[in-house]
């Protein structure tokens, strides 16, 4: 199997073809999540379901818990891959693996301590579903080692940009989530034996991921333990580990302040908006997950000019894309809410969505040089601007809230990200040295033309389309979204850029 992470090999066609694959494999858990949620429910009933709930949680954030050693790893493996270094991979991959191991045997160990507090004191489980409780949490717990390998195995292959192989393992993995729950109840499986049927399908991918990282790199069968690895992995990891500490604080805040000024029901209309918005994340994700590695291969061979123009047009392409839906949520946040959830919810968090839309693009934007930082070993420099951010951040939106309710937490989380995103590019062209002349002259000034354009033509349909029946405004928003991709295309791309779609669209029909 062939790595792809040397400099050479390194092209907007590989990076363009890695991002849809990725945007893809986020898609297609949460298609499956919402065929099969409802039957899940209804199977288990909202008790068992809401304990299932816990468990897709712990999943969902249980990387937290591995002091950032799985960045680390992608980070080293793709500079020694674009330094032509394989001899360094081993040390690397095995240190880490023996680090996470040993800590996941002392959270194991705590944990399983805490059980039955956890399900007596603090989640107030009614005891007829105390010992289901008990069994589910002990399986979660000692499921958090095979999560932490799997993804460190999968970083490797991130480091090489096989994303495809990567991805292979994280769809079906992501799907069994959904499904063995349905497995589970067609025996008449109690909650722990469903939990139990996640946890074989995740040991699974597991083996998978060995099998694959193996073949592909056989020098890891040399196994190496060094304490200068380990510390080079703890240096990065660590700043890493504040990062994703901090994150679910700025994330999950907001409601709970809502909830603690405000009405109960606000919590609903507010969340309703957010879980639209925060759906406009896949995009940048999927595309800074490619870029990671790949700054990070070219920062290894010292390869800054590369570095400056895939960064610049990194956030063009986010600009273009993202930028157009955001301004077409905004534009017709109310409808979405009411079509999806009624008149009240459409009342309610119409002007949040629109807020939190364009959050969510400047948030987008910020990613690209939060990226290029780690990347480039200084993870520390976004994990300093974020501990300076949280008190400012919680005061405001204390003070937004109890003033303008769920739209003062939406502008607060504006607020946010607009102050992190100004700190992440002036880090960029400070520490980096890139000109911000360099974003002007690679289209981003037509990237936002376009986007005025956007904006004036779908607030023109709201306008006009607010007595037409719902598929004829849905249409009329497809042929919006069809011109603004035209107009994308004619003004705003490059022959560069149209080079690279062109060979990324021949290379999947193929």
């Amino acid at each position: 199997m062939e790595v792809r992470s040397s400099p050479q090999q390194i092209s907007g066609q590989l990076l363009l073809s890695n991002t849809l694959l990725n945007v893809f494999a986020q898609l297609v858990p949460v298609a499956a999540g919402l065929v099969t949620v409802p039957l899940i429910v209804q199977g288990l009933g909202k008790e068992r379901f809401g304990l299932l709930s816990l468990a897709w949680v712990f999943l969902g954030y249980s990387a937290v818990l591995e002091m950032g050693l799985g960045r680390a790893v992608t980070k080293f493996v793709a500079e020694a891959l674009g330094k032509g270094r394989q001899d360094e991979i081993p040390a690397l991959l095995w240190t880490a693996a023996v680090a996470q191991a040993v800590l996941a045997v002392l959270v194991v160990l705590i944990a399983a301590a805490t059980v039955p507090i956890m399900v007596e004191r603090v989640l107030h489980i009614p005891p007829p579903l105390g010992a289901e409780a008990r069994d589910t949490f002990y399986l979660l717990i000692f499921l958090m080692p095979v999560v932490l390998l799997t993804n460190t195995l999968l970083g490797v292959l991130e480091a090489a940009q096989r994303f495809d192989l990567v991805n292979a393992v994280r769809i079906p993995s992501g799907i069994s989530v959904f499904v063995m729950p349905l497995v589970g109840m067609a025996f008449d499986l109690r909650l722990p034996d469903i939990v139990g049927l996640i946890w074989g399908a995740r040991a699974l991918a597991l083996v998978a991921s060995a099998a694959i990282v193996f073949r592909i790199f056989p020098v890891l069968r040399k196994v190496s333990v060094t304490v200068s690895a380990f510390r080079r992995l703890l240096r990065f990891g660590s700043w890493v580990t504040v990062t994703d500490l901090i994150g679910p604080l700025f994330k999950y805040s907001d409601r709970f302040f809502i909830g603690l000024l405000l009405p109960v029901s606000s919590v609903a209309y507010y969340t309703a908006s957010y879980e639209i918005a925060v759906r406009l994340w896949v995009i940048p994700t999927s595309l800074t997950m490619t870029l990671f590695p790949a700054f990070s291969a070219l920062q290894g061979v010292g390869d800054r000019q590369r570095t400056e123009v895939l960064a610049a047009r990194s956030v063009k392409y986010i600009l273009l894309t993202l930028g157009v839906l955001a301004v077409t949520v905004a534009g017709f946040a109310d409808r979405l809410l009411q079509v999806w959830l009624g008149h009240d919810f459409a009342a309610e968090g119409a002007v949040v969505l629109q807020v939190l839309s364009c959050a969510m693009l400047i948030n987008s934007l910020g990613g690209v040089p939060y990226t290029l930082l780690r990347a480039i070993g200084r993870p520390d420099i976004p994990a300093k601007f974020h501990l300076a951010e949280i008190l400012p951040y919680l005061a405001l939106l204390w003070t937004l809230v109890r003033k303008w309710g769920i739209v003062g937490a939406s502008v607060a989380f504006l607020m946010l990200v607009t102050l992190d995103a100004i700190l992440q590019f002036v880090a960029v062209f400070t520490v980096c040295r890139i000109s911000p002349r360099l974003l002007l002259t690679s289209g981003l000034l037509r990237g936002g033309l376009i986007l005025l354009v956007t904006a004036s033509l779908a607030w023109g349909l709201r306008m006009l389309g607010r007595s037409l029946p719902v598929a004829v405004q849905a249409a009329c928003v497809a042929l919006l979204l069809g011109f603004c991709a035209w107009l994308m295309w004619v003004v705003a791309l490059d022959r560069e850029d149209r080079g690279v779609i062109r060979a990324a669209v021949r290379g999947k029909l193929k």
